[in-house]
């Protein structure tokens, strides 16, 4: 058997880190991007670049001759992700991983898991799409707020108030994104539907009052006018079929931390 070859769609935030993780433990990594400007800096490690949009359905044939494919991109149409389907049921591809988010769920007042209602959404629908494709098995990781790096929550809200203090935050630290995508594929665990989510969740007021602080920022103005509307998202499915602990599993430590 040669070297696995794992091939990123939507090589961004995500994406890069994740890509440059493999390649540091000897795995070949092809990175999809729509920005020519980004093809050296994917170059430059080790990435071999190729530039697909989705959007306009062209032949990225070479880019899918992969061991797994990993979709990051988001998009406004249901028709280009039916394409894209289409496209990856006429080539090699056996397994997948679709990056989602726990937006899934409503604010119901309550802990959800996996088996719990979602929403009906584009997203939901996307979800379903790739579920039930029998040509290749997909897993879904439905991603909590995603933050790390340049992505910091004391820059979000900048000049407006936040609501929900009471409420709780669903969040992840991106090192934990890419350890936990490792895993999944490393213990070849296809098929499943799992919420990546700290198993920590601090009220909102909390949260963003030390997420200025840790940027030296003023403390964020909240408005609690509303009725109450939170959710918290379990991670325990994960945690257990993936022998899984988390990195960041104090959210209040992790701000800050790139």
């Amino acid at each position: 058997m040669g070297t696995k070859t794992y091939s990123i769609l939507g090589c961004g935030w995500l994406g890069f880190p994740l890509a440059k993780h493999f390649i540091a433990k000897g795995y070949n990594i092809k990175g999809s991007t729509t920005s020519l400007e980004k093809v050296n800096d994917f170059k430059a490690e080790g990435i071999t670049p190729y530039i697909v949009n989705i959007e306009e359905n062209p032949d990225f044939e070479d880019f899918l001759n992969t061991d797994v494919l990993l979709i990051m991109i988001t998009s406004k149409r249901f028709e280009a992700y039916q394409n894209l389907v289409q496209t990856i049921e006429t080539s090699s591809v056996k397994k997948v991983i679709f990056i989602s988010s726990t937006s899934v769920y409503p604010r119901g007042n309550k802990t959800y898991t996996e088996t719990d209602e979602t929403i009906d959404s584009l997203l939901t629908q996307v979800e379903a799409l790739f579920r039930n494709n029998t040509t290749f098995k997909t897993t879904i990781i439905r991603f909590a707020g995603l933050f790390g790096g340049q992505r910091q929550p004391g820059n979000w809200f900048k000049d407006k108030e936040i609501p929900q203090p009471n409420g709780f935050v669903n969040m992840i630290q991106r090192d934990d994104c890419i350890a936990i995508i490792s895993k999944i594929i490393e213990f070849d665990v296809f098929g499943e539907t799992f919420n990546a989510c700290a198993n920590h969740h601090p009220t909102r007021k909390t949260f963003y009052i030390q997420a200025r602080k840790s940027l030296g920022k003023p403390i964020p103005v909240f408005n609690d006018s509303q009725p109450l509307q939170y959710k918290k998202i379990s991670p325990e499915k994960l945690i257990k079929t993936l022998d899984y602990k988390f990195l960041h599993s104090d959210l209040l430590y992790a701000l800050g931390k790139t």
